[in-house]
């Protein structure tokens, strides 16, 4: 079970947006801030205030990141050629867990993790259980045999909650994606608005 995943809608309901995009989440129906604080009339934030949701927002979408790893990524993010909003985002969207995700193996980011975690996936026909791993362009992420008849991945699949992105080549008869190339961050489907650039303003 992923550490977060007793209070990841507190997330959606610190920042007042549907963070993942799901139906039953708490900030359809309570719009103010988790806690016994959280009616209380808010101030204006700082920009660093801004810029703090900002980084916490895009970290927690992408479920149990922790900080130094988080980090880790913005500092790699940093130092490739480019824009480095765009690289953040790349680097994110090219994680395991992320491409279990997007390819609607699962029905969350957190499901995404524990099903990698327990080894239901194959990596370019090799079992790994890494949800960090870091996928290249031509990278083939499929379901292990065993775990092809799961109700939670047929569930998944079925779902019409989320698209599936042109970055990924989804063959859901094989249950198999293709990682076609690190995305732009317009092409990215986030149900919520993120703004990467306020996270390179946090770190700089």
């Amino acid at each position: 079970m992923s550490k977060r995943s007793s209070a990841k809608h507190k997330l959606d309901r610190r920042v007042g947006e549907n963070v993942w995009g799901r139906p039953n989440t708490p900030v359809n129906k309570r719009d103010y801030g988790p806690g016994m604080h959280g009616q209380r009339r808010k101030g204006k934030p700082s920009d660093f205030g801004i810029q703090l949701m900002a980084k916490q927002k895009l970290k927690g979408y992408y479920g149990n990141i922790t900080e130094k790893q988080f980090s880790s990524i913005y500092g790699e993010a940093v130092r490739r050629r480019g824009n480095t909003a765009e690289n953040l985002i790349g680097i994110l969207e090219s994680r395991l867990d992320a491409i279990v995700y997007r390819a609607k193996f699962v029905p969350t980011v957190f499901a995404a993790r524990q099903f990698v975690n327990h080894g239901h996936v194959l990596v370019n026909g090799v079992r790994t259980n890494i949800p960090s791993a870091r996928l290249r362009p031509g990278d083939v992420v499929e379901v292990k045999e065993k775990s092809k008849n799961m109700a939670l991945v047929l569930e998944a699949l079925q779902s019409p909650e989320r698209d599936i992105p042109e970055y990924i080549d989804v063959d859901p008869k094989k249950m198999a994606a293709t990682f076609v190339r690190a995305p732009e961050f317009a092409e990215v489907p986030y149900p919520c608005t993120m703004e990467p650039n306020l996270v390179v303003e946090y770190y700089s």
